[in-house]
């Protein structure tokens, strides 16, 4: 979110492109082209972070006096913090754990095998830090539009300060103008990205060089002696300002997140080879200009460029921050789509905005209620300072417990030796908890959002998988198992009318309840009856040749089960044109689907969870979307039988 574990496959523009170009042309302009796509998809946030991240070490809440020994110590620690959190931590280590090359929290949560072992309550408790983790990251997807977008519109008030007044309303219609072109899709916009950030990063180093100019003995600050002289100097206020220091690795989950569009290999070279430079040389910059004048603390990444360059270098600003922004707002539609596709959430309408990329989604209901809170976060903190202290929180947050759960996969599914294992898990989570505990002081000033935003989202998504399991506990107990059922029907010798219908279960061995009370209240049958179990794996796609399991039974009955990843929409109409190659030819227009539609009577069973979240679970069944569009049924062939269950 940075949301950014939370942006995992909302960056598609680049790579869908580069998917569609021929074959040969990508390989002969290879690393250039997906150089430029990496830019644009993968590095937009942190890219952005110099605008705001040195600024609030000494113009912040806590603001550091501007003396040679706090800058050179500050630009050690972030020297140090790029190297460690993001060169080795996210590039060396976190960036190898990938779940058929996918990365991101839910790709360490499929990594898991979450379904196994739930009788122990530790493996129970690695799973739930897992979705707080997802679910801190939908926080950080809130706060990312609008502390972006805020910081770079603030640049007016240096180069006109009459226009004060006037950067809320300017920050708020930007946001309105972002988030109302969504359901056009990203194809636009991401055709851009690439290009632009490439002249981002270009400009950062420029003005980083300029400013270099003026004070070249801030190069001495990467020998790490600075950063711990400037503990030693100011204490317990040198560790509160590390909440500041944090804000440069903000778009550090992106980088694991995008692992599966583009591989870790060109995300890697291009970090190292033109991202990691560009930063360093800027925040390097931002300090020199400190040295020589310690005046220029209030804008430092703005004052960097000469009078002539403040304009041009704030619209850029701003559409570098609209970028990092679109990124975000995509990946939480992507991120939104995981959560449902693994049972951690209702379903919502999902609509797919390009006919040749499956990651191009729009989710309505995800894009509104991202505008309403981004807005709202800009009219209520009224800076991006202010925005700073609730940011830090959300990302430290989702960071600390990457680390946990990549030390897991490490020893479960990597074979990483004990030994081994741990120095990663000590040295790492020890750098994410000297952050977070800095980041905890910021709760008061703002820090309370992203962890109540978290607390929400964490209970939905644990309601909602409790309560489904409760409710598919309950229809199991209350209806016969299929070949029970359909011993009955061939004995009773029930009527059968000519067509098809199909059923969905979720229990191959269950008689859904929609096909039991049917025959109850019609007495027939179709010729054909076909069962559909759809499967979401703990992986990100399945291949076609994998995903269709055929069974013919007995009494016209077949049993299908179809298995998508959590990255995949299921289109139930496609696949079933598909048995054909089995011997099962249907006329597609003359297929009925049925669909069960649960009406949940909540706080009527003893066992389960409390009444609360059962009410919960049932006001969120209710507004979960209805199966026809999750699967793509056509609405004229589709028919809905009520059932009344009680939880």
């Amino acid at each position: 979110m940075s949301a950014g574990s939370t942006r995992a496959a909302g960056r598609n523009a680049q790579r869908e492109a580069l998917e569609r170009a021929p074959a040969a042309t990508a390989h002969s302009q290879s690393f250039a082209v997906l150089a430029i796509a990496v830019l644009g998809v993968v590095y937009g946030d942190i890219g952005t972070s110099p605008i705001y991240a040195l600024r609030e070490c000494f113009a912040g809440k806590n603001p550091l006096p501007v003396t040679a020994g706090n800058v050179l110590g500050i630009l050690s620690l972030i020297f140090w913090t790029l190297i460690l959190v993001i060169s080795m931590k996210y590039m060396v280590y976190v960036l190898r754990a990938d779940n058929r090359g996918e990365g991101g929290t839910f790709a360490l949560l499929a990594l898991l095998r979450p379904e196994r072992n739930q009788k122990n309550w530790s493996r129970r408790a690695l799973i739930l830090l897992g979705v707080l983790g997802a679910s801190m990251l939908f926080g950080g997807a809130m706060i990312t539009p609008a502390i972006s977008v805020l910081s770079a519109v603030e640049g007016l008030q240096l180069a006109a300060p009459a226009l004060h007044d006037y950067v809320i309303p300017i920050t708020v219609i930007i946001l309105m103008l972002l988030f109302g072109v969504q359901r056009h899709g990203t194809a636009i916009l991401g055709a851009a990205f690439g290009p632009l950030t490439l002249i981002w990063f270009a400009v950062l180093a420029l003005l980083g060089m300029r400013g270099i100019l003026q004070a070249p003995q801030v190069l001495l600050a990467v020998n790490p002696w600075y950063a711990v002289r400037f503990f030693a100097d100011n204490g317990m206020t040198g560790y509160f300002v590390l909440y500041a220091v944090f804000l440069v690795t903000t778009g550090g989950e992106a980088l694991y997140a995008d692992l599966g569009h583009f591989g870790r290999k060109p995300i890697r070279q291009v970090w190292f080879a033109f991202v990691l430079p560009a930063l360093l040389i800027n925040y390097f910059g931002h300090g020199a200009l400190l040295l020589a004048d310690p005046g220029k603390s209030i804008h430092p990444f703005f004052q960097l460029a000469p009078s002539w360059g403040l304009y041009p270098l704030i619209l850029l600003a701003t559409a570098a921050t609209c970028i990092a922004s679109q990124a975000v707002i995509t990946g939480a539609f992507s991120m939104t789509r995981q959560a449902m596709q693994l049972g951690r959430l209702p379903r919502l309408t999902v609509a797919q905005t390009s006919a040749d990329a499956r990651g191009q989604i729009y989710m309505p209901a995800v894009n509104w209620i991202l505008m309403v809170a981004a807005i709202g976060l800009v009219l209520a903190f009224r800076s991006s300072g202010n925005l700073a202290a609730a940011y830090g929180v959300a990302v430290n947050s989702t960071m600390a417990i990457t680390t946990v759960l990549a030390f897991n996969v490490a020893r479960e599914r990597g074979g990483w030796r004990l030994p081994a294992a741990l120095v990663f898990l000590v040295a790492f989570l020890a750098i994410d908890l000297g952050f977070l505990g800095a980041n905890m002081f910021k709760i008061p000033d703002g820090g309370w959002l992203p962890v109540l935003i978290g607390a929400v989202l964490f209970t939905v998504m644990t309601t909602w998988r409790r309560g489904a399991a409760i409710l598919a506990e309950q229809i199991a107990s209350s209806t016969p198992n299929l070949e029970t059922f359909i011993g009955s029907v061939t004995g009773e010798q029930i009527p059968r009318i000519p067509g098809t219908a199909v059923f969905f279960t979720g229990r191959l061995e269950q008689t859904p309840p929609s096909l039991q009370k049917l025959l109850r209240h019609t007495g027939v049958l179709y010729e054909q009856v076909i069962l559909v179990t759809v499967v979401i794996e703990p992986i990100a796609t399945t291949r076609g040749d994998e995903r269709i399991e055929f069974t013919q039974l007995d009494a016209g009955f077949h049993r299908i089960v179809l298995r998508y990843g959590f990255m995949q929409t299921p289109n139930i109409p496609s696949e079933l044109s598909a048995c054909a190659r089995f011997g099962l030819h249907l006329e597609m227009d003359e297929v009925h689907y049925m669909i069960g539609q649960v009406d949940l009577l909540a706080g009527r069973k003893l066992q389960g969870m409390a009444i609360w979240r059962d009410k919960l679970f049932a006001f969120l069944a209710r507004n979960t979307q209805d199966a026809t569009a999750t699967y793509h049924l056509p609405a004229a062939q589709t028919m809905t039988v009520g059932l009344q269950v009680g939880i």
